[in-house]
C-alpha cells in the first residue's frame, strides 16, 4: 500500500515515530502532507555531523530552532552536534513544558572560559523544568549551575566530567526525586555527599588518583557501582541488593556499611585494599549469593602484602547462601594455605555452592591449590561447573609443567564440571 493512499492520522502516527533530525529534514521536503504530519513528532536526534556538510546562511543554532518551533509536544530531544548557550536557552523557551528527556553533548570540559559565561550552557538546562531524565556529556562544573528544583527528574546521567566539590552537591540539591544517577569518567571530585531518599540505582566512576571519599544516605539503594574511592561509608543498606567496589589506581582502606541483609552480589576489584576493608566486607555479606574477588595485594600503607591466612571451612559457614564465587589472585592463594583446610569436620559440605571461578597465574603452592580444587567438588554437593583459567603462568621449573598436569587429570576426573580456559 501506497503511504498517500493512507489516512492522515495514520501518516501522522507513521510519521511521528522519526527521530533523526536528517530524516525529518527529508520528510519536509516529500510533500505539503508529509510535512503537516511532522509537527507531532515526540522525539527528535541531532547526530554529531548533522551540520558537517551544510551551506545554508543559518546557522545550527537557528536550524534546530526552526525544526523545534514546528513541533507541537516535543518529548525528547538528543544534540550531539555543536551548539551554544544561546541556542539552548532559544530552544528550550519553545518545548520546555513538553521536555520530558534531555541528551546533550556539551563539549566544553576544557573551555572554563565558557562555563563563565552567563547564561552557561548548564544554567540554560534549568528551564526545562518539567524533565524526568537528563543526560549530559562532556561536562565542565567548576561553578554551581544556576538551576530550580527539578521536581520530576529520576534520572541524571553525566559522562565524562571535570567537577568541583560545591557545584557538584549544589546540582544534586536541585535533583532531590532522583532514583537512578550515573557519573562516568568525572574527575576533579575529592569528597562526595550523596542523599538522596528515593535514589534505587548509583553507578560512580572517578577518574584520578583513586583517593576520594565518599559518604551515601539513600535509604531506597538497591543497586550501588563506585569506582575510584579509598573511603566509602553507605550506612543505610537494608534494600541493597548489588554492591561493586573497585579501584584501579589507588587504594580502599575505609569501608563502614550497615548490615547487608538484602546483598546477592559482590565484587570487590583493585590491586591494593587493607585487610580491615576486607574483612569486614566479608563479615557484613554473609548472606550473599554471587561473590566477585579481584584483589592482588592488601598492606595499610605503600607495602603490597599478600592476604593473610583464610579457613575454608570457616569461609564457606560464614556464606551459606553462596552460589556463584569468581576468585582471582590473592583470596584464592589465602584459602589455599597450609593450614587453611586444617578444620574440616564430617558432615561439612559447602550447600548452595553451584559455580565456581578459579584463576590460576602461579605454580608455586601448587600442592595446597590442588587441595583446595580438590576440596571445592568434595564439598560442593551442588556444584555444576568449575572454570579453572590458566593466566599468564611463566615459569621454566619443571613445577609449572606438573601442575598444569594436575590440573588436566583434575579435569579428566571431573570432566563433567570442571573446564579448563
Amino acid at each position: 500500500m501506497r503511504m498517500d493512499s493512507l489516512p492522515d492520522a495514520i501518516v501522522q502516527y507513521i510519521l511521528s515515530h522519526l527521530n533523526n533530525a536528517r530524516d525529518v529534514a527529508a520528510c519536509n521536503c516529500v510533500s505539503k502532507r508529509w510535512k503537516e504530519s511532522l509537527p507531532y513528532l515526540r522525539s527528535l536526534y541531532f547526530p554529531r555531523n548533522s551540520f558537517d556538510s551544510h551551506s545554508g546562511s543559518d546557522n545550527p543554532d537557528t536550524i534546530v530552532w526552526k525544526m523545534l518551533s514546528t513541533i507541537v509536544c516535543l518529548e525528547e530531544l538528543v544534540v550531539y552536534s555543536p551548539f551554544t548557550s544561546a541556542g539552548l536557552a532559544l530552544w528550550l523557551l519553545l518545548v520546555h513544558s513538553s521536555l520530558k528527556h534531555l541528551e546533550l553533548r556539551m563539549d566544553n570540559i576544557t573551555e572554563y572560559q565558557a562555563c563563565l559565561d552567563s547564561p552557561s550552557k548548564l544554567d540554560c538546562i534549568s528551564a526545562a523544568k518539567n524533565l524526568e531524565s537528563l543526560k549530559l556529556w562532556g561536562v565542565l562544573m567548576v561553578n554551581p549551575p544556576k538551576w530550580d528544583v527539578f521536581k520530576n527528574l529520576r534520572s541524571l546521567e553525566i559522562v565524562g566530567a571535570r567537577l568541583e566539590d560545591p557545584a557538584f552537591s549544589a546540582a544534586l540539591r536541585a535533583c532531590p526525586n532522583l532514583t537512578n544517577l550515573v557519573l562516568l569518567g568525572c574527575e576533579g571530585v575529592r569528597s562526595v555527599s550523596i542523599e538522596l531518599p528515593y535514589l534505587e540505582h548509583c553507578k560512580l566512576d572517578f577518574y584520578g588518583l583513586g583517593n576520594c571519599s565518599l559518604s551515601l544516605t539513600c535509604p531506597k539503594i538497591e543497586h550501588l557501582e563506585v569506582q575510584g574511592c579509598s573511603w566509602i561509608r553507605v550506612r543505610e543498606t537494608t534494600c541493597l541488593r548489588n554492591l561493586s567496589i573497585a579501584n584501579n589506581a589507588g587504594r580502599v582502606y575505609m569501608v563502614d556499611f550497615g548490615k547487608l541483609s538484602a546483598l546477592e552480589f559482590l565484587s570487590m576489584r583493585g590491586v591494593q585494599w587493607c585487610w580491615d576493608a576486607i574483612s569486614k566486607m566479608l563479615e557484613w555479606s554473609s548472606e550473599v549469593k554471587h561473590l566477585y574477588m579481584k584483589v592482588e595485594f592488601t598492606g595499610d600503607l605503600e607495602t603490597l602484602l599478600p592476604f593473610p591466612e583464610v579457613d575454608f571451612v570457616e569461609f564457606f559457614n560464614s556464606h551459606p547462601k553462596l552460589q556463584k564465587f569468581d576468585i582471582h589472585g590473592a583470596m584464592f592463594a589465602a584459602l589455599c594455605q597450609k593450614n587453611s583446610l586444617k578444620n574440616v569436620e564430617p558432615g561439612f559440605v559447602i550447600p548452595c555452592l553451584e559455580e565456581v571461578v578459579v584463576q590460576v597465574r602461579s605454580p608455586l603452592n601448587a600442592e595446597q591449590k590442588m587441595s583446595t580444587l580438590e576440596s571445592l567438588l568434595k564439598y560442593g554437593k551442588n556444584l555444576k561447573t568449575m572454570v579453572i583459567r590458566i593466566l599468564q603462568m611463566k615459569s621454566s621449573h619443571s613445577s609449572t609443567d606438573d601442575f598444569f598436569d594436575e590440573i588436566c587429570r583434575l579435569r579428566f576426573m571431573n570432566r563433567k564440571i570442571v573446564r579448563i580456559e
